[in-house]
Formats: C-alpha cells, sequence, structure tokens
C-alpha cells in the first residue's frame, strides 16, 4: 500500500514538473516568434564590456572604402558611434536654419526613476567609476598623471576662486564605456581640485543601463565637491531631419549652465568638451596643459578608427589644416586609400605629427576639445548648423570658424592625445601611437613655442564627396563681402 502511494506522488509530481516544461517551451517559443519576452526580460542586466582578442579583430577583413564618423564626421555613411552627438551627416538638407538663440533645445525637466532592473547593476558601474583600482570591468589600462607636469593647473583648496573647468558631454547607449570615460574625468577633477569642477551631462534615452548610471553617479560625483548638471533630452538627430541642427543643440544644451550663468564661474574657465571615447586622466590634462602652455583658444587630440589591421584619423570631415584642406585626401569616389597619408600636402605639419608636436590648424575636435569659455559669453558663439549660402558642415567645424571669425583662431592639435570610441580599441591605439606620457617631458617646461598664423583664404567645402571646392573661410558671416 505504501509503495503505491509513493508510486502515485512520483507520477503526479513527474506529470506536474511535465507540464511545467511544456508550458516554459511553448512561452519560449511565442517569444521568439512574436519578439514579446516573457522570460528574458526577468533575465535583462546591464551588459558588461565584452573582450574582443586583438588578434580577431586584425584579421577581420574590411573594406579600404569606409565610410566615417565623429561628431558629424562625414558627408556620406560612416562608421557610427552611438553617443547622440556623433551621429554622421549623410546628406545636405534644407531645412530652414534657425540660429542658437532661435533653437528650442528639448530637454526633460524631470528625470524618471529609470529602469529597476538595470538600476540594480547600476552601482558596480559607479564603483568602477569612482575607483581607479577597480578591475570589474576590463577597461583600457591608464597610467596615473604625472604631478609634475600639471601640478599647476590645480587650485589650492583654501582658494575662494569659483569654478573654473567645465566638462561637457553628450552621451547614449554606450554603458561599456563609462567606466573608463566617466572614471577618467572623475580622476581629473580630482586632481584639479573637484570644487573648482563642473560636469555637465546630456543623456539621450539610453536603453542599455548608461541613463541609470549616469543617474546614481550624480550622489558620488557631488560627495566628491563637484557640481553635477544632469539631464535627459528628446533630440535624436537622426530622426529630425535636420541632423547637424540635431547636434548642435545636443551640445548647447552641454554647456548651457556655463553659457547661462557666467557670472557663476572663474572669468579665465576653460571647458572640455568630450566624445564618446577611451580616455585617459592624462589626455584630458595634456589638452588643458597645451591650451595653457601655447597660449591656445582652443586644442584637440587624434582620435582613430580601425577599418583594417591599421588605424584611420576618424574626423576626416571636420578637420581642416592651417591651409585649408582636409588632413588626408578624399576623392570624388569617396574612398579613403589615402588616409595613411595625413598632410601630403604639408611637409611642416607632417613633421611636428612625427615628432607628436603640437601644431595649429583651421579647425578640429577628434574626440575631446578644450576651449575657452571667453568666446561662448563675450562673443555669444554657440554651435550651430550651416546658413543659406554657407558650405554644408559640422557643427564643430563652424564653431571653429566662429572663433576665428572672433578673433578666437589661436587652435591647435596635440598628436601626443591618441583616442578610440571603445576600450579594446582604445587599448590598440594606445599600442600602436603611444600613451600621452610616453611622448611628453616630464616636467611642464615645454619649449614648443608656436607662430600663429592667420586664417587661410579659403578653406575645402566637402558638402559631400562628389561635390568639393574651395571656397572663402568666412564666408556668408556678419560684415563679409561675398568675393
Amino acid at each position: 500500500m505504501d509503495e503505491q502511494m509513493f508510486n502515485g506522488r512520483t507520477l503526479r509530481l513527474l506529470s506536474a514538473l511535465g507540464v511545467v516544461l511544456v508550458v516554459l517551451l511553448l512561452l519560449s517559443y511565442h517569444e521568439l516568434a512574436s519578439e514579446t519576452p516573457y522570460i528574458t526580460s526577468a533575465l535583462r542586466h546591464v551588459p558588461r564590456p565584452t573582450k574582443t582578442p586583438e588578434s580577431a579583430a586584425e584579421n577581420t577583413p574590411k573594406t579600404a572604402t569606409i565610410s566615417t564618423t565623429t561628431s558629424s564626421t562625414a558627408p556620406l555613411t560612416q562608421p557610427t558611434t552611438e553617443n547622440v552627438a556623433e551621429e554622421a551627416t549623410t546628406t545636405p538638407d534644407t531645412t530652414p536654419t534657425q540660429t542658437p538663440a532661435e533653437t528650442q533645445a528639448t530637454a526633460s525637466p524631470t528625470l524618471d526613476a529609470g529602469d529597476p532592473d538595470l538600476l540594480k547593476n547600476a552601482t558596480a558601474y559607479v564603483k568602477a567609476i569612482m575607483d581607479p583600482d577597480d578591475s570589474t570591468f576590463d577597461r583600457l589600462e591608464c597610467p596615473r598623471s604625472d604631478s609634475k607636469r600639471y601640478d599647476y593647473l590645480k587650485l589650492p583648496s583654501s582658494s575662494p576662486s569659483k569654478p573654473k573647468y567645465f566638462f561637457a558631454l553628450d552621451f547614449k547607449q554606450k554603458v561599456a564605456l563609462l567606466p573608463r570615460l566617466m572614471g577618467s574625468i572623475v580622476e581629473t577633477m580630482r586632481f584639479l581640485g573637484p570644487k573648482y569642477c563642473v560636469l555637465s551631462v546630456v543623456e539621450g534615452h539610453s536603453t542599455d543601463g548608461s541613463f541609470e548610471v549616469l543617474k546614481v553617479l550624480q550622489a558620488e560625483i557631488e560627495a566628491l565637491g563637484a557640481a553635477y548638471h544632469f539631464q535627459r533630452s528628446d533630440i535624436d538627430p537622426s530622426k529630425n531631419g535636420d541632423r547637424i541642427g540635431g547636434l548642435a543643440e545636443l551640445r548647447n544644451l552641454a554647456i548651457e549652465r556655463l553659457v547661462d550663468n557666467p557670472a557663476a564661474f572663474a572669468p579665465n574657465t576653460t571647458v572640455i568638451f568630450l566624445n564618446d571615447v577611451a580616455i585617459c586622466s592624462e589626455d584630458i590634462l595634456e589638452l588643458v596643459h597645451q591650451k595653457q602652455n601655447l597660449g591656445a583658444d582652443m586644442t584637440c587630440g587624434f582620435d582613430w578608427t580601425y577599418v583594417g589591421r591599421d588605424p584611420t584619423f576618424y574626423d576626416v570631415w571636420v578637420a581642416r589644416t592651417i591651409h585649408g584642406d582636409s588632413f588626408f585626401e578624399i576623392p570624388p569616389d569617396g574612398n579613403w586609400n589615402s588616409a595613411w597619408n595625413l598632410f601630403w600636402n604639408a611637409p611642416d605639419d607632417q613633421a611636428h605629427l612625427r615628432k607628436h608636436e603640437p601644431f595649429q590648424v583651421f579647425s578640429c575636435w577628434n574626440g575631446a576639445a578644450v576651449f575657452s569659455a571667453k568666446p561662448l559669453w563675450d562673443a555669444g558663439i554657440r554651435f550651430r548648423r550651416s546658413q543659406e549660402g554657407e558650405c554644408f558642415q559640422g557643427e564643430p567645424q563652424l564653431f571653429c570658424k566662429d572663433l576665428w571669425h572672433a578673433g578666437y583662431g589661436k587652435i591647435a592639435v596635440v598628436p601626443a592625445v591618441n583616442l578610440e570610441y571603445d576600450d579594446e580599441k582604445g587599448k590598440m591605439i594606445k599600442a600602436a601611437k603611444g600613451y600621452t606620457s610616453q611622448w611628453v617631458s616630464e616636467g611642464g617646461d615645454d619649449e614648443r613655442v608656436l607662430e600663429w598664423l592667420d586664417p587661410p583664404e579659403k578653406v575645402k567645402c566637402m558638402a559631400s564627396y562628389e561635390n568639393q571646392e574651395w571656397r572663402p573661410w568666412d564666408e556668408t558671416l556678419p560684415g563679409v563681402e561675398a568675393r
């Protein structure tokens, strides 16, 4: 009798388990067929950076004719980044031009709580951001900053000075990069003095946990003693029919607190505007240092992309030499076969590049730009799209053009600073091009002195690869006659 009862209970238990398995199988099938998550939604988490073997990256065949892009890096389709301020421009549009004052930037007045599942995993990211020794995530390794070289940039904690370093960032959908990017920003603020630093981040409705990490990070940044302005924007440059205008709005949102409240900042405030790049604290400090050392109005690094075994300079649509030409030649068919031959028609620039010495350019952005706040306040310069009759170009190039027009044309690139757009490729670019500290002197006394030149008479306009022409650098600007 007992054996029969046992067998009966066992049979009922097995039958129940069978029913459960059938239900799970049906749900899984329905999820695949309908793309409606029943099971996987409960398992969702913030993804961790994945490591691609260097050998696999090098052996992946890719076409030599490529499409690029950073900030607004190309008239044609380019290798895209996910940053809200990093989408490529495809073709010229005819949307009516808006000046910065007329542009209605859209940001969420209040932040939502975030996704509960993603919030649970945000803590690990924030811990890694705040602790440079945290090894939870496989990120680009960075050396500690050289205090001798950059020590003069600090303000003593007893100084009554107002904030003088304004960090700006537009960010979307790259949570894996945050431990390195935000970690380097935090390390730089600690070095410079947190009370003299302000961080402004505009996030673009990420679904990968970026919003949740950046939101939770606020308490930690403020606990350091730095100010943190975090907002979310509905602007999507890829969907509003005016991509450059949308990118300009996002950049203007990131500097909004600065331009609207000049009295709250030191008169010599420096803006540190970063793309979604794998960057070290020493890279940031070197750009700030060279702005000071050279007496520059703006300094930029060099950003790179891998479309094959060797790195290719990235921001070619925006960057122009002091002679007005692109950093490498792109023929009308759009191929980048000459990307290896940087500054092919500017031997002096080529020599400075080989020596990793700063040199003057007409325009740059290149993943990271450091510039004075004065032209924002005194000349009202903002990021914008092209005006009617003006060469169609990216908002960073127009920003540089407006700097020149307002008398702030001391713009230089710093070849010691080399950046990529994710951790794994960042490791590759540091191995290929070197860390900043490998090229600069230990102390802060650089002998390099630039002889600042006037702008070129004409600059290459690249509205599309098929339509390249030389046009006056200052066309359509106020008070400039057509020529």
